[in-house]
């Protein structure tokens, strides 16, 4: 793990980061969040701090093609599932991805930097909706 160097701005984001616990935020939306503290921050700001947390291991770093980077408060190794219509992004509780992430070092001889372990679908709100799409035709 990487030291970074604490600074009221980091810890803000990172504070801010916790407690967002689960819905895996933007910069973008952490900054509007923040913003409500700390008016002068800069979207700059959140995203350097952002990065330099991810870069020593202390938050996750989730990026997909084509959509915004979310970042996740839980370092260690686990899963997520995404919704494929809204993008809405959760943890899976209670699948230990450790397991996996040394079977696939173990397995190939890769040097492992990290690991995403996502699985696709529709949340309910998205599977409601087209549930109800179909009753109106």
């Amino acid at each position: 793990m990487a030291k970074t160097r604490s600074t009221r701005q980091r810890r803000a984001v990172l504070e801010e980061l916790l407690r967002a616990e689960g819905t895996h935020p933007t910069a973008a939306e952490l900054c509007r969040r923040l913003r409500r503290h700390l008016p002068r921050l800069g979207l700059a700001t959140v995203y350097r701090n952002l990065e330099r947390l991810a870069h020593a291991s202390i938050i996750q770093r989730l990026e997909w093609s084509g959509r915004p980077c979310r970042y996740d408060g839980t370092p260690e190794p686990h899963a997520h599932v995404r919704c494929l219509r809204c993008g809405r992004l959760e943890d899976v509780p209670g699948l230990d991805a450790a397991p996996l992430l040394r079977a696939a070092k173990a397995a190939k001889q890769y040097e492992v930097t990290g690991m995403q372990l996502e699985f696709l679908g529709l949340c309910p709100r998205c599977r409601h909706r087209r549930r109800r799409g179909r009753a109106d035709h």
